[in-house]
């Protein structure tokens, strides 16, 4: 279990971009006692509610909190998992539809820890962490997203 480490931001603010993505990854190339990685990506959908579409999700959160709770995630996943890298970034802001609103990237000596290493992860990010969804129509009206 990492203690000593300080606490990572977490929030990006809008959509999080392949670019950032690809540059998470590509910085560890060079741990070579990594065996296996998995992502997971969370993308805006274009729901249909009650005949109009989501163009966008406005992210909110309380900070501090919303900090501190993935802070507990990454050291309660650290303490059941056998990990080398976690990191969790998630969207503040704006993020239309089609854009990634959430970036979960694991590595582990084997792979068969990242598939359930990962799993916890986002489980544990949507039933603990104070973040908020505004679900935006294209008429402008809105609605609170429910986690599910």
């Amino acid at each position: 279990m990492i203690a000593d480490k300080p606490k990572k931001a977490s929030f990006v603010q809008g959509a999080i971009s392949s670019e950032f993505i690809g540059n998470s990854i590509a910085k560890h190339q060079s741990k070579t006692t990594i065996g296996a990685h998995n992502i997971f990506l969370g993308q805006v959908r274009a729901d249909e509610i009650d005949g109009k579409n989501i163009v966008a999700i406005e992210y909110s959160a309380y900070e501090e909190m919303a900090e501190q709770s993935f802070y507990e995630i990454r050291e309660a996943a650290f303490a059941k998992y056998e990990l080398s890298c976690l990191h969790i970034y998630h969207s503040l802001g704006l993020v239309k539809t089609g854009e990634i609103c959430l970036f979960v990237f694991v590595s582990a000596p084997r792979r068969k820890v990242t598939y359930e290493a990962l799993e916890f992860l986002v489980e544990e990010i949507k039933e603990k962490v104070p973040i908020f969804g505004k679900e935006i129509f294209e008429d402008k009206s809105y609605i609170w997203k429910k986690n599910t």
